[in-house]
């Protein structure tokens, strides 16, 4: 349900280099004579549904995993949480959208976070992702003073980034990352190395999710105000290799320690 958008889904041609690659280690022999051999051909399906089976389960906190953090950061109140941005298309958000705005509004009512800082610029669409989601925000119920963005990142990363600088710039100390399961577990090990423990994660519950669906509403926004009137798609200015090297983060001007 409320896990990614098609943008940020797992790179299916990095799910078949690993699979390329373990199948040359464990059985040495050329991928394409095995996959084209019937005698192999049930061996290379269970080896398929197996190797992504993995790839994607270790790339994602369990549903135990996200009901054990939420409980651990139950009784700490946040100055602010992030939340990444998604492209808006056809006039209205998406269950990806909805999922983000709607656990980060969840988090602000049971007194989790005290602010909401929405992330994105306009990336695949001429819409400023943060500005979206924070109008939004403001009509399910979210006091407008209690709601932040920033318009810099077109990376998962630099979501985390540049909203910890603006989190810094606003005088906010204790910052948690609300996103989605998969995506949290990714950028977990960035947000370790580059922040040592000044950002928590706190991955979307799904259960938590599916009991407050049936109240969910898909309230009319002006998208107008968000609009980039320049706008040029991020396939357009970017390479595939640029891209990628910006979801792990190189394309990222990091601030030196001593400058802060």
């Amino acid at each position: 349900m409320y896990i990614y958008s098609n943008e940020e889904q797992p790179n299916i041609f990095q799910k078949t280099i690993l699979i390329v690659i373990h199948h040359k280690l464990y059985f040495n022999m050329p991928f394409t004579r095995f996959v084209s051999s019937s005698k192999n051909k049930w061996s290379w399906l269970f080896l398929k549904g197996f190797l992504l089976s993995i790839i994607f389960n270790s790339c994602s906190f369990s549903g135990k995993s996200t009901k054990r953090l939420y409980e651990s950061y139950r009784q700490k109140i946040f100055d602010v949480v992030i939340v990444p941005g998604v492209p808006f298309r056809n006039g209205t958000w998406d269950k990806t959208m909805k999922g983000r705005v709607y656990w980060a509004k969840y988090l602000y009512d049971q007194g989790i976070t005290k602010n909401i800082l929405f992330s994105g610029s306009a990336v695949y669409t001429p819409y400023y992702e943060a500005i979206i989601m924070q109008l939004y925000a403001i009509e399910l119920g979210v006091p407008r003073e209690h709601i932040f963005f920033e318009t810099r990142a077109e990376h998962s990363t630099e979501n985390v980034y540049y909203s910890y600088e603006k989190a810094r710039e606003l005088g906010f100390k204790n910052m948690g990352l609300a996103y989605d399961p998969f995506q949290s577990k990714l950028l977990n090990r960035f947000i370790r190395k580059q922040f040592n423990g000044e950002v928590a994660v706190l991955p979307m519950v799904m259960d938590t999710m599916k009991a407050l669906e049936p109240i969910m509403i898909d309230p009319v926004i002006n998208a107008r105000e968000a609009y980039y009137k320049d706008f040029v798609s991020i396939k357009k200015r970017e390479s595939f290799f640029k891209r990628l090297k910006g979801t792990v983060g190189y394309n990222i001007k990091y601030r030196s320690k001593q400058s802060e």
